[in-house]
């Protein structure tokens, strides 16, 4: 068996640790080609000297100049990069089948288009690049014959509950919507009133899933979920109203698809990344991930519940931006990340975190997109509109 070559983008992060995991149980399947990640060159040189990659690439110059000499010590050959330049070249490098895009936010655009552009196997975690990007991306897979495969456990679970021979980016016949499960967070039962004196250290603290913070933010304001929404009408080339969301505390059904006969297939698993890293991995095969099997007589009962929209009114806004499309997504994701990393500076209160995304919306006109310049121009406008609303917060949230 021929070893695939994996490029991971992110490889510090949770889902960069989890998909090494699953490499590492199949070292007669994998080999790891490129390791990138931002800052943390501490972290990307001890796992490098567990991969032996060709390449690390840090995002930045001086953590990279540091992970060079600390592996000229340690006499490995692995050579060391920075920049996005250095990223897009390890991505589309002729000895990487397969690219794992974990890049945290609007940052993971570019190095997803690179690899998508060289007919790469994507395997795509980070859902602000599509959200962004929208048709252009997906026209960019079709374009360059590559193949794109969601990582969100809620997306790989629609994937897997597909028809044969289903591809991303085009219409399956047959499929009447789809639904997201979400765990609710950790702010499901809480009390309205309570929210606005919400820490970081409380929103990150996620019941079912380990993620990253921005991400563990996200999913205690369900905004995670309303880009989850705008990425599978992209994914799915489904309009948003086919695409539902239901709030499933236990975690265990990742997503379902209802077909138009009425039959209802769902994807169920332990919340563990591992499981739809595996499958993208290997797809169309299956192998191990790791992951222990699930006792449905241990877990009992499923709960399913409708979102409440007064708790969570992002979702609502990422509905209309998934309507509105053209740059809209693009203005929503960008003024939440502006917010969230406000909030975990602690200079925005919980609850604001939608109210300037909303300010943001109503401010900043969306428009159609022609090219990726209208992407990051309308990136660029919600941000400094973001920032500016976060500086006068009291007075305009008050």
């Amino acid at each position: 068996m021929n070893l695939r070559g994996v490029a991971i983008m992110g490889s510090t992060g949770s889902i960069g640790r989890s998909t090494l995991a699953v490499i590492a149980a199949h070292p007669q399947r994998f080999r790891v080609i490129a390791l990138c990640a931002n800052r943390d060159w501490k972290a990307l040189v001890d796992q490098a000297k567990i991969f032996h990659p060709e390449t690390i690439v840090l995002a930045d110059a001086a953590a990279a100049t540091l992970a060079r000499e600390a592996l000229r010590e340690s006499g490995l050959a692995t050579q060391v990069e920075s920049g996005l330049a250095a990223l897009a070249a390890v991505v589309t490098a002729s000895s990487v089948d397969m690219v794992m895009a974990a890049i945290v936010g609007a940052a993971g655009l570019m190095p997803t288009l690179a690899a998508v552009r060289a007919g790469k196997r994507v395997l795509l975690a980070n859902k602000e690049a599509l959200v962004m990007a929208g048709s252009l991306l997906m026209d960019e897979v079709r374009a360059a014959g590559a193949e794109l495969i969601p990582i969100d456990s809620e997306h790989n679970a629609i994937f897997q509950c597909m028809p044969p021979g289903y591809l991303s980016g085009e219409a399956a016949r047959g499929v009447q919507r789809v639904i997201l499960t979400a765990s609710g967070g950790p702010f499901r039962t809480a009390a309205l009133a309570d929210l606005g004196a919400v820490t970081p250290e409380q929103a990150c603290a996620h019941p079912k899933w380990a993620m990253g913070r921005k991400i563990s933010v996200d999913s205690a304001t369900l905004i995670n979920k309303g880009l989850e929404v705008i990425e599978a009408t992209l994914l799915f080339a489904l309009p948003e109203s086919r695409v539902d969301v239901v709030i499933h505390p236990q975690s265990v059904v990742h997503s379902l698809v209802e077909y138009a006969d009425g039959s209802m297939l769902a994807q169920l698993s332990a919340p563990d990344m591992r499981t739809p890293i595996a499958h993208a991995l290997a797809w169309p095969e299956r192998i191990t991930s790791g992951v222990q099997s699930l006792s449905l007589a241990q877990i009992g009962q499923l709960d399913f519940e409708a979102p409440d929209h007064e708790r969570f009114p992002g979702l609502l806004l990422a509905r209309a931006a998934a309507r509105a499309a053209g740059t809209a997504p693009a203005l929503f994701n960008a003024a939440n990340e502006v917010a969230v990393q406000a909030f975990l500076d602690q200079r925005l209160n919980f609850t604001r975190i939608t109210a300037v995304i909303d300010q943001v919306m109503q401010r900043v006109t969306s428009g159609p997109v022609a090219d990726l310049d209208d992407v990051l121009g309308a990136d660029a406008a919600a941000r400094h509109a973001a920032v500016a609303l976060i500086d006068i917060a009291p007075r305009v949230f008050a």
